[in-house]
């Protein structure tokens, strides 16, 4: 139950992917400081669990909701029903998005370009934006707030090969969000992003179990706290980003990555 600095008790808290991963991550976070969570995801199945383990550990309502954040009419649908459900919403995190198929520059096709900005950028458009419209109604009727936060990744700052359609999706929301900072800031609405640095998620899973400590390995001798990160690290960052504790922090970019990217060992090896 949430109590103190960063109690999220009476907010409303939507996550996209929220039913796994870094997207659970966050809606723990909430979860645990006593917030309402509605979880977008499409797998009906990982929704249900999801659900029961954040109430689990706290969550004053769950809700979980099959959308496709590709489509900007589910997007706005969605939105419809969390408000007649919930009657009102807090915060934000457009989390959804799917890793890139590493290519060479002038190798990349145009359909898996299009195929991951159409989730990881415009999915995360529809999301933000139609999250706004209903917290600047919050405001103009008399109760200013509400926080807006996408998940970004380091290559917002690094220039790492073969994944671009990736790069651009966050270094173009990364900007939108400065934008949104600026222009929403009289609402007292604030909008961050949330940079991980190699974070172990399900992207792993399937893979040979040898492949997969090799990759953590090479991630960790390169991170100065060295070790993978996990979902449950971010869940901190989510319970400030929706509290009450962050009314004054907007247009930023919070990195969490284990301090790899002060680290120059670690941008080296992105070079391979």
């Amino acid at each position: 139950m949430g109590s103190g600095l960063f109690d999220c008790t009476g907010k409303v808290t939507m996550v996209t992917g929220g039913n796994s991963g870094l997207g659970l991550g966050f809606a723990m976070g909430c979860a645990k400081m006593g917030g309402d969570v509605a979880i977008w995801a499409r797998n009906e199945e990982k929704n249900a669990l999801a659900k029961d383990k954040l109430l689990a550990a706290g969550a004053g309502r769950v809700l979980t909701y099959k959308v496709d954040v590709t489509s900007e009419e589910q997007v706005t649908e969605g939105y419809k029903q969390l408000k007649a459900d919930f009657g009102r919403l807090d915060c934000v995190f457009a989390n959804s998005g799917r890793n890139a198929r590493t290519s060479n520059f002038i190798d990349m096709d145009s359909a898996e370009w299009h195929d991951l900005l159409a989730v990881s950028q415009h999915g995360a458009f529809y999301t933000l934006r139609e999250g706004a419209r209903l917290m600047i109604e919050r405001a103009e009727a008399g109760e200013p707030g509400g926080s807006l936060v996408f998940c970004g990744s380091l290559s917002m700052i690094q220039g790492v090969p073969g994944i671009y359609n990736y790069a651009a999706s966050k270094g173009a929301m990364g900007a939108v969000i400065r934008g949104i900072a600026v222009e929403l800031g009289k609402y007292g609405i604030r909008a961050n992003t949330v940079a991980p640095g190699y974070i172990k998620t399900g992207f792993s899973e399937g893979m040979p179990e040898e492949m997969a400590a090799q990759i953590d390995g090479l991630f960790s001798s390169v991170t100065p706290i060295a070790r993978p990160g996990y979902p449950e690290d971010f869940e901190g960052i989510a319970a400030y980003l929706c509290s009450d504790a962050s009314r004054f922090h907007s247009g930023d970019t919070i990195i969490i990555d284990g301090g790899s990217v002060i680290f120059p060992p670690y941008a080296a090896s992105l070079g391979g």
